[in-house]
């Protein structure tokens, strides 16, 4: 993975994982790397991994069952809630770039309406 200076590398990493999650890469229930694993896979200080996989947990994305590692939660609502939330993300970037080059909200949802019937539904 190659990161930006835009934001901090633990934040990237959750990100990271929160959209392989949600596109089912890391399906529910499954088993983590360990912190020094994904550190070594990634070439960030464990510090770092350990603070996205916190964080991840303090939001009910993973888990941890002690002596066992990190696991992707098993419970699906919570999974649909983080596909919403990275969606949502994704129409708000979406909006704020075709409003900064001077379309109308009306216009940027005929574009995005036009690109979800040349993909089908």
């Amino acid at each position: 993975m190659d990161f930006t200076n835009e934001r901090p590398i633990y934040l990237q990493i959750k990100e990271m994982i929160s959209r392989q999650v949600a596109r089912g890469e890391l399906p529910p229930g499954s088993k983590m790397p360990s912190l020094r694993d994904i550190a070594l896979q990634l070439k960030v200080n464990p510090n770092t991994a350990q603070r996205a996989y916190r964080e991840l947990e303090e939001e009910g994305i993973l888990f941890t069952r002690r002596g066992q590692g990190t696991f992707v939660t098993e419970e699906e609502p919570r999974i649909f809630v983080l596909k919403k939330r990275l969606a949502e993300e994704g129409a708000r970037s979406y909006l704020e770039g075709a409003l900064a080059l001077g379309l109308s909200g009306g216009e940027a949802l005929k574009i995005l309406e036009e690109q979800v019937m040349k993909e089908g539904d």
